[in-house]
This record gives structure tokens, C-alpha cells and sequence, in this order.
């Protein structure tokens, strides 16, 4: 009964969830499968106390489900800010790309648009979808971390408005230094399928093939008890290290947390000053022994990220999928968060971007904007709503923030609201201050920019067009209601009227578009 309730109650988790037998009101049961959305893992005890929730049937749409609950996790979408009473926007940096290959997987999967339309408000993370994506950005000048592309145009939504992009591009001229790797992979019994213990095992074959004898790899695995397979192997020692993951088998329940302390203790070990220490746990995020909570797990982190191992999280899978607790551990361990959709991300994570997934050239990103009023009315951030920071969090160097790997690149939008007088001032539109620390450094450096009405062009770029149709995408995905009457024909348009074939990865995105609309 316990399992039947539970089936019930996990019908309003999204994107991120899983796949199964389709509801009766056309809504697929995978489609909300064992996740809340991007703000909230689904909370089985505090649903069975929830006034309602017992009583809901086999059969009952998401929309029957108790407003309560519901509310709590969904993504709230940011909100037109008056410049003159609060000029000042913060958040840190992001550059997970998870909610997006997860969209992509649902649709070639067969999900149709009014399913993931069922889905949007809780698991579409914009800025996910806009930074999966390489933009043609400036390189950083001499002495410099960050190369800084700023461009605003009409807003392709609001004719009204104007749409601000601005894109940060670390540096990729890193040095390769030796690292210190494990692999923390969950072999829990909710593993058992072929998009995730099988996946994961062909998955590591892309990392594994690109180390060397400088490099020391080590396995934990976890299920109702962590075990260390692998201690401190050679990381040239290809045979031997894919002997340990391909012979991983799952059975058992989920102690994530044995499996973390054991993996923080082993990269402590081998633990080397100049090298890349990292973790990297693979996982459905499905935790069911000892911590369990994104909450929880954000604590545990915390305490550990001090040390100087970073920890990057993987997630795979559907049906049971705990997005949260995924971002949790990523993003408060100094790492990335990626969704392994398949072989092709897979090589993209661990071949194309090998560098940037392994090696931080930045942590504690925060970006601040000041907008001037006098140019600038109202500003609305688009996306990022679970990385926002208070104004005084900016100079304080204890707050945690997002990390930037070689090459990374970070791409923000503000839809804003220009004064009358703001094209043809000479004063500045914005100030952008960015903050960043060293890997290895405790105190942060500022780099600040003015931003004018030079920014601004009638006849924006590709990038800037492309940017735009994501954005009204995911718009349109969690009917937003900043969306006014745009259609997915208008971003089909848009996409047609681009040229694609030199970019796989927008290409493939018209293609779901289309998949989408037909």
C-alpha cells in the first residue's frame, strides 16, 4: 500500500523525473515520476500529512494534487524590478546544463508538447538551456580570466522591451595538472536499467581513456553500504580501472551517505597540492538510507568543499530521479552538475569538455549588476531564480558560488525596460562587477565593466537570435506570463531563418522543436 501511495503522490514531480505507464488524462506517469522539480525534491512524509493527498486517486491529473505541496516546488519566475527602488541584481554563475538534456531526452522519448507544457513550471531551469550552448564570445585579454560579450537588442518576445545578453568566457589556455579522481557510483537497486548503471559504465570509458600515469583514479560504490573497489590505481591503468566499473552490478537500497564520507576520505589520501582533486559521483539522486535530503545534503557538502576536493555529479536515469538532490551536491560541492542522456553527451562531458569538467579555474563566481535609472526603468532577470544572492552577499567572501571550469562559459539575460532617453544618452546603462577566487585562494578579485548604449544594435547576431528562441522555449514550456502572444511557430521561424548546419547542437534543437510542433 505504502508503494501504491507513494506511485500516487510522485505525480507532481517534472522534467527531471522518469518514465512509465501513461495517466488517463494523457499526462505519462514518467513524466512525474519521482521528483518535484528544480526547488524541491518530493517529501513523502510531509504529503501523507498534507489535508487530501490520501485520497487521491490511481487516475488523478497533477492538477488535482494538494495546492500546498504543489506551490512549494515550483520554479517561481523572477519579476520586473523598479530600477529606482532596488538597482542592484546578484547571483552567482551557473553552468550545469542538466535540465536541458533531460528536456532532450523526453522528447525523443515521444513525450508531445502538451506533456512537457504539464511539466515546465517545475523543472525548466532557463539558464541550463541557454549555457548548454557555445556562443561566439570574446577571449579574455592579457592578464584577464574572463573575456566579457555584451549585446542588447529588441526583446523577440516584447517589442517593447529590450533583451541584454551577456556572456563570460574563462580562459582555456590551463595547464593540464595531474589529478586526483574517484568515482563515486551509486549500484543501488533503482541502477538497475539500461540508461543508468549501463549507461554510466560505458559513460566513464570516455574519461578513463583520456588519463595518464600521473593521474590516480579511485572507485567507491555505494548501496546499502559504501565499498571501496578501487584504491589509488594508476590512471594509465585503462584495462584494470574498466575492469572494476564494468563489472559493477546493482542490487540493495541507497546510503548515499557512507558512500560520500568514504569518497571525501579516499580523495583526502591521495590528496596532492598541485593536483585536480576531484570527486565525481554517478547517480539517480534516489537516496533512501542515512541522508536523503537535498537539504541534508547540502549541509554534508558544505562542511567538506573546504578541503579542496571538488565534487561533480552525473546524473542518469528516469522514473525515480531526484533533480535536487543531484543540484544539491553539486552545487554546493564546487562542481557541475551534467545528465548523462546518453553516449553522445557522455563523449561531449568527457571528451570536448573534458577540461572544463575537470579542471576549475574560478570558484565563488558572482556576478552583480547596477542598473542606471536614468537609462534603464526596470529589469527582469531570466532564469537563474534558485542562484539569486542578497546585494551584500557580493563582497562577502564566505558565500558560497558557482565555479567556472577552463574554457566555461556563462551566458546571462535581462529583459529591461529603457526611459525614453536612454538610446541617445551618453551616460551608462549598467556597471557589471564580477567576482571570482583562485582554487586555491580565500580572497576574492573584482573585475568591473560599463555597459552603454553602444551595446545596443538594430541587426543583432546569430547567437543573440538563437539565445532568444531558447529563451522564449523555455517560456513557452512553463507558460510564462511574460510570454505575450509568441508561439512555437515563432521560434520555428526563427530557427529556420538561422543557418544550423555548422552547429550540431543547434541543429539537433530545431529538430526537437519541430519533433515538438508536428
Amino acid at each position: 500500500m505504502k508503494k501504491r501511495i507513494f506511485a500516487i503522490l510522485t505525480l507532481c514531480a517534472l522534467v527531471l523525473s522518469g518514465c512509465g505507464a501513461d495517466m488517463k488524462d494523457g499526462t505519462p506517469m514518467d513524466a512525474v515520476g519521482g521528483n518535484y522539480g528544480a526547488l524541491g525534491d518530493y517529501n513523502l512524509e510531509a504529503a501523507e500529512d498534507a489535508d487530501g493527498i490520501d485520497n487521491m486517486k490511481p487516475d488523478a491529473s497533477p492538477d488535482d494534487k494538494n495546492e500546498t505541496v504543489d506551490d512549494v516546488n515550483k520554479i517561481i519566475e523572477n519579476d520586473f524590478i523598479n530600477t529606482a527602488a532596488q538597482p542592484i541584481s546578484t547571483f552567482s554563475s551557473d553552468v550545469d546544463t542538466a535540465s536541458y538534456a533531460y528536456f532532450r531526452k523526453l522528447v525523443n522519448m515521444g513525450y508531445n508538447l502538451s506533456q512537457l507544457k504539464n511539466t515546465g513550471k517545475y523543472a525548466i531551469r532557463t539558464e541550463e538551456f541557454v549555457n548548454y550552448f557555445n556562443y561566439s564570445y570574446n577571449e579574455p585579454k592579457d592578464g584577464e580570466l574572463f573575456g566579457i560579450t555584451a549585446s542588447a537588442s529588441v526583446c523577440p518576445w516584447n517589442k517593447d522591451n529590450v533583451l541584454l545578453t551577456v556572456g563570460l568566457k574563462a580562459d582555456d589556455a590551463v595547464e593540464k595538472t595531474k589529478n586526483n579522481l574517484v568515482f563515486l557510483i551509486d549500484v543501488s537497486g533503482s541502477m538497475n536499467s539500461e540508461d543508468k548503471l549501463q549507461l554510466l559504465q560505458k559513460s566513464f570509458t570516455h574519461l578513463v581513456k583520456n588519463l595518464s600515469e600521473d593521474d590516480t583514479v579511485s572507485i567507491v560504490t555505494y548501496a546499502g553500504s559504501e565499498k571501496v573497489v578501487l584504491d589509488g590505481a594508476k590512471g594509465n591503468e585503462h584495462s584494470k580501472i574498466l575492469s572494476a566499473i564494468n563489472n559493477l552490478e546493482s542490487g540493495g537500497s541507497t546510503n548515499g551517505e557512507s558512500g560520500l564520507k568514504t569518497a571525501y576520505q579516499i580523495a583526502e589520501k591521495y590528496m596532492s597540492n598541485d593536483a585536480n582533486n576531484r570527486i565525481i559521483m554517478a547517480s539517480d539522486g534516489d537516496l533512501n538510507v542515512g541522508i536523503s535530503s537535498s537539504d541534508e545534503l547540502k549541509a554534508f557538502v558544505e562542511q567538506k568543499r573546504d578541503l579542496g576536493v571538488y565534487l561533480s555529479v552525473l546524473g542518469f536515469g528516469t522514473g525515480n530521479y531526484k533533480d535536487r538532490n543531484m543540484e544539491a551536491i553539486a552545487d554546493n560541492g564546487n562542481g557541475v552538475y551534467y545528465y548523462i542522456d546518453g553516449e553522445t553527451e557522455a563523449e561531449k562531458v568527457f571528451g570536448e569538455k573534458l577540461f572544463s569538467t575537470l579542471y576549475t579555474v574560478a570558484k565563488d563566481v558572482k556576478l552583480q549588476l547596477t542598473f542606471n535609472p536614468d537609462n534603464v526603468s526596470k529589469y527582469r532577470l531570466v532564469g537563474y531564480e534558485n542562484r539569486l544572492l542578497n546585494k551584500e552577499d557580493f563582497e562577502n567572501d564566505t558565500k558560497d558560488a558557482g565555479e567556472l571550469g577552463a574554457g566555461h562559459t556563462v551566458t546571462v539575460c535581462y529583459e529591461l525596460v529603457l526611459t525614453d532617453s536612454a538610446k541617445t544618452s551618453d551616460g551608462k546603462w549598467m556597471t557589471l562587477a564580477v567576482r571570482h577566487k583562485k582554487p586555491t585562494e580565500t580572497m576574492s578579485n573584482l573585475n568591473e565593466y560599463e555597459l552603454d548604449k553602444s551595446i545596443y544594435t538594430d541587426t543583432p547576431s546569430d547567437d543573440f537570435k538563437f539565445i532568444g528562441a531558447v529563451i522564449e522555449t523555455t517560456m513557452l514550456l512553463r507558460e510564462s506570463k511574460y510570454i505575450g502572444n509568441v508561439t512555437f511557430e515563432d521560434v520555428q521561424k526563427t530557427l529556420n531563418e538561422l543557418t544550423l548546419t555548422n552547429s550540431p547542437d543547434r541543429y539537433e534543437f530545431r529538430e526537437l522543436i519541430n519533433k515538438l510542433t508536428d
